[in-house]
């Protein structure tokens, strides 16, 4: 059995822009209409499958500063 990781190609895991030099990222892909999550330094580490309609609203709460200290 196949891992997400392995049916996904690589090239099409994006890692953010603001991600920290100290390499504590995470890399997100997009599969229909559900989204993977894995550490940036650990690719068959396994990772999370989110629903897009969670992801959607976990970006929205992200862009209006829920999660700010």
């Amino acid at each position: 059995m196949k891992t997400a990781q392995q049916v996904v190609p690589a090239t099409s895991w994006r890692k953010s822009t603001y991600c920290d030099t100290g390499g504590q990222c995470v890399e997100v892909t997009q599969t229909g209409t559900t989204y993977l999550v894995r550490d940036s330094q650990n690719h068959d580490g396994g990772c999370l499958t989110i629903n897009g309609r969670i992801w959607a609203a976990f970006i929205s709460d992200v862009k209006d500063g829920a999660y700010t200290e």
